[in-house]
């Protein structure tokens, strides 16, 4: 069971508004023991590097003072969100890489959960997600949670996609350990949770290849068979059947709409992507679904995962 007690929170350094941080703060008054909360941020600026005119020194007493001058903005915006039951700290550090630079943070400061503010599109009103929360999402070895840039829904739900129809061994430790975050997740924000399952369609053209093929036969079975499955998970877990959802389709369609349909205030989502140091993606599949949601996102990866990034087997 997760406990989340050392929360990294990447600031948005666009804005005096901090969703993740908000959201850092809800989780954290809801622990057991004192949490402790990281407001973190990576910055860089080119011309400080390149400019001849400077000397090391001085460019190095520039970059401070422009660290300094950003630690000063972050301690005032976090001003409002801070309770005196949590520990709080703020770290600037100078780098050209933001992703690299948080998941080195993350490995620095053995947190617990990465939370990070995500761009909503005025128009459209969907989730924009930028080439850092990518990275971050395919890359960070611990739980990373994206943040919409919106107030938790009123009477809100956390939803979790499970694989049930799988018999891969990663699989099945990866809809567990979704299971056990999306309970904690729902206990601590006083949320109701429910799981999510997609089976696939039966292929078009198979009925034209096997003439003696039975597709209502074969989608009975496949549907039976997921059913059977959600329920062990469900049953394991003690999850009323009210509150799962097995429904014929593509993930990427069948998720966004149990999302809008359950008003979920955020999905979590196992990225079961290769483990070691070919782990650069989080799958195709994953990826749809997360474009199409417009609510916080949670990614977990399976375990035995190693981050490129793990300073113990990186180059």
């Amino acid at each position: 069971m997760s406990i989340y007690n050392k929360i990294l929170v990447v600031a948005d350094i666009n804005h005096d508004e901090q969703p993740a941080l908000a959201r850092a703060i809800q989780l954290a008054k809801k622990s057991r023991s004192t949490s402790h909360i990281t407001f973190f941020l990576s910055i860089y600026d080119f011309s400080y590097d390149m400019t001849s005119m400077l000397s090391g020194d001085e460019r190095d007493a520039m970059r401070r003072g422009v660290i300094h001058q950003r630690e000063q903005w972050m301690k005032k915006v976090a001003e409002p969100y801070i309770k005196e039951s949590i520990v709080f700290d703020v770290k600037v550090v100078w780098h050209n890489r933001p992703y690299e630079a948080i998941i080195g943070e993350v490995f620095a400061g053995e947190h617990d959960i990465l939370i990070k503010g995500t761009r909503k599109h005025d128009v459209l009103e969907s989730v924009i997600f930028t080439p850092t929360d990518w990275h971050l999402l395919r890359k960070c070895p611990i739980p990373v949670l994206l943040v919409k840039n919106s107030d938790w829904p009123e009477n809100a739900n956390i939803l979790a996609s499970v694989h049930v129809g799988s018999e891969i061994e990663t699989h099945l430790d990866l809809n567990d350990r979704m299971v056990d975050q999306l309970l904690n997740l729902s206990e601590r924000l006083g949320t109701t949770p429910y799981l999510v399952n997609a089976y696939p369609v039966t292929p078009a053209n198979i009925t034209i290849e096997l003439p003696e093929f039975d597709p209502t036969t074969y989608t009975d079975a496949v549907r039976g068979h997921h059913l059977t499955a959600m329920k062990a998970l469900r049953q394991k877990h003690g999850i009323d059947e009210e509150h799962t959802i097995v429904q014929q389709g593509l993930p990427e369609d069948v998720i966004p709409q149990a999302a809008d349909k359950l008003n979920a205030a955020m999905v979590i989502l196992g990225t079961t992507g290769r483990t070691g140091l070919s782990a650069v993606f989080i799958g195709n599949t994953a990826e749809q679904v997360i474009d199409k949601i417009n609510c916080d996102v949670l990614a977990l990866k399976p375990r035995g995962y190693v981050s490129p990034l793990d300073p113990t087997i990186a180059s």
